[in-house]
């Protein structure tokens, strides 16, 4: 069972800067692909950004220039590094890990909040 546990999430004033954390209990070399997606209030969950395990990174349009998803091997941890925020970036941030076979798996979510 993979288990992911995200952190980092807080208030923020908009232009400001957070990094999310997630650690993941398996190795990155059991993984496809990991992602972080978000869902704001009475919207549906959307794919914020993603890498590979061949480490090719993708965004959606709303945050590319802004956001940068990296990961770290040895921890078992990947990132997501948050700049300019603006209020719409405002939701519950979850983790996703997509093992080898396809299986999703997904952490509990951090709250993000982009407001002056």
């Amino acid at each position: 069972q993979v288990q992911l546990v995200e952190s980092g999430g807080a208030l923020v004033q908009p232009g400001g800067s957070l990094r999310l954390s997630c650690v993941v209990s398996v190795s990155f070399f059991s993984a496809q692909f990991m992602g972080w997606y978000r869902q704001a209030p009475g919207k549906e969950r959307e794919l914020v950004a993603s890498i590979t395990n061949a480490l090719w990174t993708n965004y959606a349009d709303s945050v590319k220039g802004r956001f940068t998803i990296s990961r770290d091997n040895r921890k078992n941890t990947v990132y997501l590094q948050m700049n300019s925020l603006k209020p719409e970036d405002t939701g519950v941030y979850y983790c996703n890990f997509v093992n080898l076979i396809s299986k999703n798996y997904w952490g509990q979510g951090t709250q993000v909040t982009v407001s002056s």
